[in-house]
């Protein structure tokens, strides 16, 4: 019989969340008879610390296979990159028709559905198969964060109505016990009260942005730049570089109201940050709040920025709202999220150091994301000749915070796990894999353990050490089951960027849908071991089991290999 142990009377699963954002309510966690447990101590099968994309796919599908789940989350919503990070969904161009798991298509369903239901679209709008509120540039799906997090919710509810999922909202993990090669349990800290709570779980999944669990429960783990000598890395360097990170950007929502003054009040740092000039390798072209750096090519790309036209530059790029496809008047101008090298934050990393000292780096990153918007608001060279777009307006209700800016930075880099298997350029980089293979026509490396697939470039962003972009071409690949199986320690797994890659590759695997894959697998697998009485380990090198195991996650819709795609 499942366990049913949950916390009695708190409040907490997703009415919580609910009532913050939406005024609804759902039923509170009910407590089984057979246990009651005080507000102190908390049992679940799966302990999944970190409710972002990747937490919210292996909360999901733990649940559907009848699993009780406690998910904890340090901010006050779910939804990671596409929420609280504000992030439109960065995807593969053939997203709308395969290349993700069922689960995940059915969130991308039901964010359109949300507008289709709720916002008065134009008819011709409405009628779109697919479509895109933002007409963004990014993605074929641009949208508001609180729309995703909706669509996240529903999807939840049920389980939680049903008294099987608990979500702890503004907890943070402080500390893990382990014994030998189990971890026994985690700690959380409810972040507004400083009230603690022991979360104990036959699995523990770390789908925290940074992997916090990692440290703490003494998984080994890696960060920054790997030596080429360890991973043949063609874009590594000669010699490790773990403090060598990619950078983080604090993100906000801007809309454009023509004639009117929304300038905000000068940033303390703008002097600072308005003449930085980055010292990067190879060059930055300049200023920072001017020409930016292509990814590809490392030259100078001009900076073109118009609220006004429906052009391609920036106010385009991250677009979530074309006025457009609404009913006329209802919007004075279209609604952009602001996510560019602009406000790319590299001067300091968030892993590795104190926590006064990642506090300080992301007090900055905010101070230059704050300088970018006054910079726009008042010195902006436009077309016309003039200066600045006053009308720019910083809408915090977007994202859901006093500020303006986003609830938690957008992490693009983690700990990662040293994994059974680590995932390296020649193994999913194109250039990489034709030079290792000696021809041209080549496909990603085919693992006989996939768990789940994507696509998307290896793009790092310039990181903490002085590098600029490496931005290279890739091949659509798999997700393996050893990229998310820890060496030693056996019921702790990654769900998120925290996976067995290198700084190089996880430029490829951290984006939106892969982290949901890797989310989903590995909360299935907890799963299908809790009720096969075996390890993850075992399931992959044990044939039987593993094709057992990937069976239940095709039964799921989970893609395991990508169609006949011609090699590239």
């Amino acid at each position: 019989m499942k366990r049913r142990q949950f916390l009695e009377g708190t409040g907490y699963g997703l009415a919580g969340l609910l009532s913050a954002s939406f005024g609804q309510r759902l039923a509170r966690a009910y407590v089984s008879s057979s246990a009651k447990l005080s507000a102190r101590e908390i049992k679940a099968d799966v302990v999944i610390v970190g409710g972002g994309l990747g937490g919210c796919a292996a909360a999901l599908a733990a649940l559907r296979h009848g699993e009780t789940v406690v998910m904890t989350e340090p901010t006050d919503w779910i939804g990671g990159q596409l929420t609280q990070q504000a992030v439109p969904p960065d995807e593969h161009p053939w997203i709308e028709k395969f290349g993700a798991n069922a689960s995940y298509f059915e969130l991308r369903r039901r964010i359109r559905a949300y507008y289709r239901d709720n916002y008065p679209l134009t008819a011709e709008a409405a009628a779109r198969p697919f479509l895109n509120p933002g007409n963004g540039g990014v993605s074929k799906l641009c949208h508001e964060p609180r729309v995703a997090l909706a669509a996240l919710t529903s999807m939840l509810a049920p389980y939680a109505s049903a008294g099987r999922l608990t979500v702890l909202l503004e907890h943070a993990p402080i500390r893990a016990e382990s014994q030998g090669d189990v971890v026994k349990s985690v700690t959380v800290r409810d972040l507004k009260t400083g009230d603690e709570r022991t979360l104990l779980a036959p699995y523990f999944l770390d789908a925290t942005e940074l992997g916090d669990l990692l440290p703490m429960a003494g998984v080994e783990f890696v960060t920054g730049f790997e030596a080429r000598s360890e991973t043949g890395d063609t874009h590594g360097p000669e010699k490790a570089q773990p403090d060598n990170q990619q950078s983080f950007t604090c993100c906000f929502a801007i809309d454009y109201v023509s004639g009117a003054d929304h300038t905000i009040d000068k940033p303390a740092e703008y002097e600072f940050w308005r003449d930085y000039v980055p010292k990067l390798a190879p060059a930055w072209p300049g200023k920072l709040f001017g020409d930016a750096t292509d990814p590809v090519t490392l030259k100078s790309r001009k900076f073109t920025f118009d609220p006004t036209e429906p052009g391609q530059g920036f106010w385009t790029y991250r677009r979530i709202i074309d006025a457009r496809n609404f009913r006329p008047g209802l919007y004075p101008g279209g609604m952009t999220l602001v996510n560019w090298p602009q406000n790319d934050y590299w001067l300091g990393n968030l892993i590795g150091v104190s926590e006064a000292e990642a506090a300080r780096h992301i007090a900055r990153a905010k101070q230059l994301s704050l300088s970018l918007l006054y910079w726009l608001q008042t010195e902006c060279p436009r077309a016309d000749g003039k200066a600045g777009w006053k009308g720019l307006r910083l809408r915090p209700d977007i994202v859901g915070t006093a500020d303006g800016l986003a609830k938690h930075p957008y992490i693009r880099e983690s700990r990662r796990i040293r994994a059974e298997f680590t995932v390296v350029e020649t193994h999913v980089g194109t250039d990489a894999r034709r030079k290792a293979l000696g021809r041209q026509d080549v496909l990603a490396e085919r693992f006989g353990d996939s768990v789940g697939v994507g696509s998307y470039r290896i793009d790092l962003h310039p990181s903490s050490g002085g590098d600029n972009y490496i931005d290279v071409s890739s091949l659509p690949f798999q997700i393996p089951l050893g990229a998310l199986i820890p060496k030693r320690v056996e019921n702790l797994l990654p769900a998120c960027k925290n996976l067995g890659v290198t700084h190089v590759t996880n430029g490829c695997y951290r984006l939106h849908p892969v982290e949901w894959g890797i989310g989903e697998a590995a909360g299935a697998l907890a799963s299908f071991c809790l009720g096969r009485k075996t390890t993850p380990r075992a399931v992959r090198n044990d044939p039987t089991r593993l094709g057992d195991f990937q069976s239940v996650l095709t039964s799921q819709g989970v893609e395991l290999d990508w169609p006949k795609l011609t090699p590239r």
